[in-house]
């Protein structure tokens, strides 16, 4: 069984940054897509972010662009996601996900809480 935990979470102020982490046990990770997402109060849940497990290449929503990074360590079956310039409308709970066939995550994490303050 695939088991996620995220990390990293926490209150910053507007423009600040903060990196999440999530590691992964009982699976083979270097096999997994991952992917970040983020459900914000009173709204669906919505794709962050991803890294391809074969080629590593990175795909991002328009509204986090140029200031997310996601970025993956396979010997430390982790995954990571690099959050600048922070705004108050990041501030949601952030998951991440594990797909073992392409874009389907069938497994996710309890989930960290991101708030950022105006």
């Amino acid at each position: 069984q695939v088991q996620l935990v995220e990390s990293g979470g926490g209150l910053v102020q507007a423009g600040g940054s903060l990196t999440l982490s999530c590691v992964v046990s009982g699976g083979t990770f270097s096999s997994y897509t991952m992917g970040w997402f983020r459900q914000a109060p009173g709204k669906e849940r919505e794709f962050v972010a991803r890294i391809n497990r074969s080629s590593g290449s990175t795909y991002y929503s328009d509204s986090v662009k140029g200031r997310f990074t996601i970025s993956r360590d396979n010997a430390k079956n982790t995954v990571y996601l690099h959050m600048n310039s922070l705004k108050p409308e990041d501030t949601a709970v952030y998951y991440c996900a594990a797909a073992r066939v392409v874009l389907i995550y069938d497994s996710w994490g309890q989930g960290t809480q991101v708030t950022v303050s105006s």
